[in-house]
Parts: C-alpha cells; structure tokens; sequence
C-alpha cells in the first residue's frame, strides 16, 4: 500500500459499491535482474541492455527505464497502482532493447492472481520463463452444455451434447487494438476429435457469439434401453473450447482455450458456467536458469467491500475516538497500538479520519500523550511513534500539490541539467574540479533552501492546523525552552516532509522514475544540507550532526544567521495564528500528463487519421492537448468549462480504455494507454471539476455519427444524455477517499491481529481486578493502557463489530455462486 511505498501513480477503482460489494485490488513492486540470458547469442551479452514491463493479462502497464550494458541490471523502481479491472496473471517481462528492430523479450514472471498472496511483502527470486505465444492469454468463456437423448430414423436412440457458446469477456487487445475473435468448439476423447467453428466477430474484445453445436456422444443403441451413458465412453470425453484471433493473410493467434469434461453431465444434464480461458499446455515449463532470473518485492491487497451500512457502527466508534478520554481508551489509538510493528495499519485510519473532519482534534490528542512521556525538548517527535506516523501519512496525502509547487521545478532542473556535485574526496573522478562541484552544490541548496522557505503562502491550510496545534503543545509541555516551538514544527515539515521528497522524488511523484546514480548522489547531499538547515539548535550542535568532514566544511560555507531568520520566519507563517499573505494567484499544479490518442475534433478531412497521438497535460486551471511533450499547445479547455468526464462504450470506437471530456464544445473523445492509465485519467479529471456549474446529470456513452447518437438513436446532437453521469461527491474535493473502503481495510487489520486483541482484554481485565504494583505479562508492557475500565469497554465494543463485520462477509461467500461472471471456473487445459 502507499504507507509502505509510495507511488510513481495511483488511481483508483472505477467500480462503485452496490449492494454486492466490490473487489478493490492494490499492487506495488520493486524490481532486479541477474544472470540474464543472451537473446542473440554469447557474444552479444555484455552489450544487453534491458527494460521491464509490469502487465495485468496480456496489458502492459507500466515499465521501467532502459538499463544500459548489464547481464545483473539493478531496476530499482517502485510501482504503486490500482487495479480496475479483473485479471488473471500479474506478469513481469524483460526485453532486450533494440535499435533497430522489434525489442526482443529476454524471458518473463507470470504470477496467478490467487498465488500473489504467498508472495506479499516479502523479495523474492523468481526464475525466467520463455515467452511463449500460446501462453499469453487472459479473460473468460461463458458456456452452456446439455446431455440429450436423440431419436434418430430408424428408431434408434443415442446421446448428443449440445453446446451454446454464449459470449466471452475481457479478452486481450491485439497490437493495441479490439481482436477480431473466434471459437472453435471440439468433442475431444482416445478416438475422435470433431471440431466447429464460429463465426468471426470484428473490433471486440466481448464478443456476443449465441451459437449453439451438437455432438454424438454415444453409439445409438435401442430405444428399449436404459437412458444411460456408457462409464467407458464419458470418463475421457471433453469439450474443448478455442478463442482465436482472426488474422486474414497471417497466421490466426491464440487467445485461450478451456476444457469441461463430458462426465460433469453425468448428475445435472444442463451445464451452464463461466469459464477462465487457459493457455495451452498449462504454460511453458522451461527452465529458468537459461535465461536468468528477476528479484521482485510485492504488495498484494485484496479487499471486499460490503455495503455502506455494514461500516457504520466501526466508522462511527473510530470518528469518537478524538472525544475519548483518555486516548489511549479510544478505538483509533488502540488501533495503532496493536498494530504498531505494522506502518501500513495508520493510513486507512489518518484517511477515515481527514474526510470526516476529525483528524486534527485525534492527532492533538495523541501527541499530548507522546509529549507527556517526553523528558527533553531535544528529543521531542523524534520516534517512529503513533502521532508521528499519523502526522507523515496525513502530509503525503493533504502536502501533494504544495510539494509539486514547491520542489518539481527546481528538481526538474536538478535531473535535466546533470551537473556533476559530488565534494567527497575519495568519490571523485579523474578530471572533477572539486571547488566547481562545491559551487554547483551550493546553487542547488539555495535554489531548494529559497523554494522552500518562500512557500508558506502554499502550504494546505489543514497542514498549518496541525502544526499550529504542536507548536502550542509544545510550549505548554517545555515552557522555559524558548526553541521548542520551533523545533517541534521543523523535525515534521523539513526533517520528515521536504528532505524526504528531494531523496526521493519519484516516490511523491515529483519524478516519473528513478534518478540515475549520479543525480540521486546529488539529491542526497542536498537533502543531507536541507535537514540540517531546517533543523532547530546552535550552530555547533549542527555540524556535529556530520560524519563526514567534507560535509562540515561545506555546511561552514553558509550564513547561518540568515539562514535561521529565513527558517523561524517560514516557520512563524505556517504555525501561527497570524493569516497568511496570498497574491491570491493560485500557481497551476501539473495533476497528470502523458501520452494518449486523441480523436480528431470536428469533421475529418480526406486522408487525415481518425485518432492521432498527442500529449495530454492537466493542470488545476486547465486541460490541454499538444503535438509532443514541451510544445506548445495545439487546445486548451479550461477546466472550469469541463461539464463531465465519462468512460466511452467500447462498441463507440472499437477501442478500450476511452473516456470523454464534455465541455462547452464538441466531446473530446480521449483513449488512455491501458486500463490503470484511464482509471487515473478519469478520477483526477472528475476530481479537478466536480464543483463546476452547469454539470451535467446525464451523458451519452457513445458517439454522433450518421445523424444519430449511436447509444439511444437521438437525432439531434443536442439531445440530453441517455444515462446518468457518474455520482459526484462535493466534500473533501483535495482527498480521493472511499470511506467504506478504508473500514474494510481497518477491519481486516484488525482481525489480522485479533490475537494481540485478546491480550490487552487480558490485561484490561487483570489490571481492572488487581490494584496497585503488580509483575505484567511481558506482552500487556507492550500496550498503553491509562483506564482499563474504559479500554475494556472499547475492546468490547470492537469485539462486536468484528463479529458482525465477519458474519456479512460469510453470508457474501455462500452467496457467491462458483462458475458465475464474478467467479469463474478455472478449467483443464492440455
């Protein structure tokens, strides 16, 4: 999840709760290769260069930069993503970078969806495997089998299967584009192999197929006979169903195929399911040693999300939690207290208790606890506690824009520019003028130093509450320590916010990968120099703080008294109770950006292609296309003029992942990459201009054309739309939160740890029943318990909920029919 790495881009899924619930997925991974096999021979292998790809199925969805000369390439990038859509394998590829032909694909991982579990959280080394054709395949077949009894001529009886082929779903894209499928239909067994073939279905990846095939199951036999199938004969027949891609002049390419065997007849005579499609064989088998092998540490989240009104009672009991005197008796804190070996356990709560206004009263409270077991100012916040973790998840989410206004500028330059920084002696290569690189440093920390500094005017208001509110607990716990309001304020926002996002800009999506070496070595040294600049204590307190003798006389080069000015002013503005200045120009943030197919606006001139790629880039002012990135826009829509953001049916265009921006004019009419690339386009687009006038309430899901709207065959083009726009939500419009959704995750913690539950009941109790000093289990040690009485009650009370909560979801799981679109059968294969 993003509390255990963040994100190169996050989305969201498109699904919305129904009374059924959802299936809300999260992946996030880390990659490195080694001993990779040669794609042309040995002599070619130390000049391999690689890349890898992450794909749901047969879509890529995100892959890495190219990695120059290297059999033992180190990737070292972090992908964080929702997945919208059902899948079957989460698969990795490496490929050989090629000039001046096709990349050549080195080997692959290819990881089941219900084997990604055993793999979470932890690395792992998995072996290569070959690419392999008749191993790419993705989505499902839905079929419908009936065992008969046919009476033929001449009065004799014999048994026939019939089966329909219904229509199959989520089948892959071929060359980024809808397939053209088919199926063929065969009764396989020791002695026979008959086989049919539907018709070709063009430009879909859903086709509707609705044809029905007979075969001979049995030798007729005498109508006298009992109806029965012979034991011989039905053990080894099967029906085996093909998915093709018709190619015309080339070769036909294989999509899936799946196996039901005949003998499943036997006690139901109808068969009617949905099926995964398979690949052929089960997949290569080749050994993974030829070809190398890829490290990988991935993140799996799945979660079920049941009704709204099944939450009620747990968001109800963490929303009191700041009212909870004390505490450390209130649901979120025992949640954090539970759960604290585990970060990722704050993030669904800070989200639960930010949308619903309740953040900034729970995390006072905490803090106050933290500071009351605080002894000296100097060590104030500095533990990796409850406050301080909830105060870290809370600036990553509400501090995105304010970091992109305040640092993607200057980092930008940083990583463009490739100045050569390095002042470690022992690190520099033949040539480097260390006093040129000291200069070059020095530049870039006061370009930071300056941006941050100058950036109070920007800083989310939210985040000003909260450090307004530990600047005042700060004072009242360290009266005659006239610096601990600042210090309290500058160990979050410079230590634990800004330093963190320089070291790793791609981790708060200021970068959209990772820096090369050289520039993170860059990026550390002026992190280095920024969290002791924006640090609080005396001058010699500070260059204390450096191992590393190049690094103290370098921090010497700065003026420190204007500096410190520069720090306590900035600090002043962003925790006092004094109001902020403003230009009252807010600056525009880049939201996203990236490469899509654009559909000609308009009529389209003779010989001018339909759909052409073009830049897309949104910004908190506006939506503009250009001809490539850095160019001057070709349109620009302001986004106060955006009326609604919609998926396109897929039958509009024949193409996937298409979405629509209706505005004053004509629709713009836009496909995304893949799905993760649409679902992030339309949740930050509908996020930018949910509070525009003039919304609409409905919208047409395909296109105009031939005088008519092709989704309700309305003549005018003005026509209203045919289906209602997508629910807006207009509270919290900065934060992306799906309030059942993060209860379902808080309670799957909290089974998680049911065991550490019962425990601090046990010391509730026995601390209730026992008065004064007494020898505690070691465990009971482990939980900050001030009113057992009170702790008891809530425990108790989450205890209930926990039931309830379990008891939906067993009801969803019977209910949950094996072989239906949501759960598929995973057949046989060859």
């Amino acid at each position: 999840t993003s509390a255990l790495q963040p994100s190169l881009a996050t989305g969201r899924s498109l699904c919305p709760p129904n009374e059924h619930g959802m299936i809300n997925i999260k992946a996030d991974f880390k990659r490195e290769a080694k001993n990779l096999g040669s794609v042309s021979g040995p002599n070619r292998q130390r000049d391999l260069c690689t890349f890898c790809t992450i794909s749901l199925d047969q879509e890529e969805v995100f892959r890495t930069k190219v990695f120059d000369k290297s059999v033992c390439p180190f990737y070292g990038e972090d992908f964080y993503f929702e997945i919208p859509r059902p899948f079957q394998c989460l698969s990795f590829y490496v490929y050989a970078k090629s000039v001046f032909q096709r990349d050549l694909p080195v080997g692959k991982v290819s990881i089941r969806k219900d084997d990604l579990c055993k793999y979470s959280g932890k690395e792992h080394w998995f072996g290569l495997q070959t690419v392999d054709p008749n191993s790419e395949v993705q989505g499902k077949v839905h079929l419908e089998m009936r065992l008969s009894e046919v009476i033929t001529e001449n009065g004799s009886t014999g048994q026939h299967i019939s089966v329909r082929i219904i229509e199959c779903k989520e089948l892959p894209l071929i060359s980024g584009q809808n397939c053209d499928p088919y199926a063929t239909v065969s009764l396989v067994g020791p002695a026979r192999s008959d086989q049919k073939k539907t018709k070709v279905k063009k430009k879909t990846s859903n086709p509707h197929f609705e044809e029905t095939f007979f075969f001979e199951v049995t030798r007729s036999y005498s109508r006298r006979t009992q109806f029965n199938v012979e034991e011989e004969d039905i053990e080894k027949l099967e029906i085996k169903v093909d998915l093709w891609n018709n190619e015309n002049l080339a070769q036909d390419v294989f999509l899936g195929e799946t196996r039901v065997p005949v003998k499943i007849l036997q006690s139901d005579h109808i068969h009617k399911a949905w099926y995964l499609l398979q690949p052929k064989g089960n997949g290569n088998k080749s050994k993974s040693d030829d070809l190398g092998s890829l490290r990988l540490k991935l993140t799996y989240i799945e979660d079920t999300v049941l009704p709204s009104a099944c939450y009620t009672p747990l968001c109800t009991l963490l929303l009191k939690s700041p009212d909870v005197k004390p505490i450390s008796a209130s649901a979120a804190h025992i949640l954090g207290d539970i759960c604290r070996e585990r970060y990722e356990v704050v993030l669904p709560m800070v989200r639960l208790l930010l949308h619903n206004n309740r953040f900034v009263p729970f995390v006072s409270a905490v803090a106050a606890l933290e500071l009351d077991n605080t002894q000296e100012a100097n060590t104030i916040f500095r533990g990796n506690s409850l406050a301080t973790r909830c105060i870290d998840d809370m600036m990553k989410i509400v501090g995105k824009n304010y970091l992109s206004v305040t640092l993607k500028p200057v980092i930008d330059e940083i990583c463009e520019s490739n100045k050569t920084c390095e002042i470690d002696p022992i690190k520099l290569k033949e040539g480097d003028n260390v006093e040129v690189n000291k200069e070059n440093l020095q530049g870039y920390v006061q370009k930071v130093f300056s941006s941050i500094t100058q950036s109070s005017s920007n800083c989310p208001p939210l985040m000003c509450d909260v450090f307004r509110s530990l600047r005042h607990l700060a004072c009242k716990r360290f009266p005659g320590d006239p610096h601990v309001q600042y210090s309290a304020v500058s160990s979050f926002v410079f230590l634990r916010f800004f330093a963190v996002a320089v070291l790793s800009p791609h981790s708060f999506q200021l970068r959209s990968h990772h820096p090369d070496p050289e520039i993170s070595r860059t990026l550390t040294l002026i992190s280095k120099t920024i969290q002791t600049l924006g640090s609080w204590g005396s001058l010699s307190k500070k260059l204390s703080s450096f191992k590393e003798t190049y690094m103290y006389d370098f921090f010497k080069s700065f003026q420190e008294e204007k500096c410190i000015e520069k720090v306590k002013k900035f600090l002043d503005e962003i925790s006092s109770n004094v109001s902020k200045e403003s230009s009252g120009l807010e600056d525009a943030v880049v939201l996203k950006e990236g490469e899509v197919q654009k559909r000609a606006q308009g009529r389209k001139p003779p010989g001018m292609k339909t759909f052409k790629k073009r830049w897309l880039r949104l910004t908190n002012r506006e939506l503009s296309y250009h001809k490539h990135k850095g160019k001057d826009a070709d349109r620009t829509i302001n986004v106060k003029n955006i009326r609604a953001v919609e998926k396109v049916d897929e039958s509009a265009f024949n193409r996937k992942n298409m979405f629509q921006v209706v505005h004053s004019e004509k629709p713009l009419y836009v496909q995304a990459g893949n799905c993760v690339e649409a679902s992030e386009w339309l949740e930050v687009l509908s996020q930018v201009s949910r509070c525009n006038e003039g919304r609409l309430a409905t919208f047409h899901p395909s296109n105009y054309t031939s005088g008519a709207w092709q989704c309700c065959q309305s003549l005018s083009s003005n026509a209203p739309g045919c289906k209602p726009c997508t629910t807006t939500m207009l509270a919290n419009l900065q934060l992306d939160i799906d309030c059942d959704r993060e209860a379902e995750r808080i309670f799957s913690l909290l089974s998680a740890n049911d065991t550490k539950l019962q425990s601090m009941e046990d010391a509730c109790a026995s601390l209730a029943v026992y008065q004064g000093p007494q020898r505690e289990p070691e465990e009971y040690s482990k939980f900050t318990i001030q009113e057992p009485k009170e702790t008891f009650h809530t425990l108790k009370q989450l205890r209930n909920i926990m039931e309830e909560l379990q008891r939906q979801h067993n009801i969803r799981n019977d209910v949950r029919q094996y072989g239906s679109l949501d759960n598929p059968i995973v057949g046989k294969t060859s």
